[in-house]
């Protein structure tokens, strides 16, 4: 019964008239008529030139284009400056760190190097305690906190919170404590 209805619906739409041209859309159709179908735009020429005016060309398109600020212009003061900076230092720094690891990983058995885990753990045992201290405090657990307080702090300004002046400043110093303190409790565990 329904596969009647659904080929007896489509038979009908398949035999209904056209409605382009009735009554009701003919003024439609004379206003549409009289507006241009297509915009028209002259076609670009074109003309062979040397390599010199070519150059000269270039050079002078080149003078034409907008300039972005230098970093001159800004305040090293701005609230803002070094801690954007710093973000994307800190995350360089992790994957700089992530990428040297891996390709060393991937690299050593090729060249007869160990960086198994046992072999890494023996190196770093050998090593005084305020060098391993430096190493993971500047490879990985201040560029680690620093960048995950930061990732907090810009989840706070995505909520539409803290962004005054003096909040900035005050996160901004709350970051950088925060970094450091916990940089050196995963560093040395003090």
């Amino acid at each position: 019964m329904i596969a009647q209805r659904v080929g007896l619906a489509a038979m009908r739409g398949v035999a209904k008239p056209n409605g382009l041209f009735v009554a009701q859309n003919l003024p439609k159709l004379a206003l549409a008529a009289r507006l241009p179908a297509q915009q028209f735009r002259a076609a670009a020429t074109t003309s062979k030139v040397s390599l010199t005016e070519g150059q000269d060309i270039l050079a002078k398109q080149r003078l034409a284009r907008p300039i972005s600020p230098h970093l001159g212009i800004y305040k090293l003061s701005q609230v803002w400056f070094s801690s954007s900076a710093w973000t994307r230092i800190t995350g360089c720094v992790l994957s700089g760190t992530a990428y040297a690891y891996f390709a060393t990983y991937l690299v050593a058995p090729l060249v007869g190097f160990h960086v198994e885990s046992a072999s890494l753990a023996a190196g770093l045992a050998s090593l005084p305690f305020l060098v391993k201290g430096l190493l993971k405090f500047t490879l990985l657990a201040f560029p680690f906190s620093y960048h995950f307080v930061n990732g907090v702090r810009h989840l706070v300004f995505d909520i539409g919170k803290g962004y005054t002046k003096p909040q900035i400043r005050r996160a901004e110093q709350f970051a950088w404590s925060a970094s450091i303190l916990a940089g050196l409790f995963l560093a040395f565990g003090l």
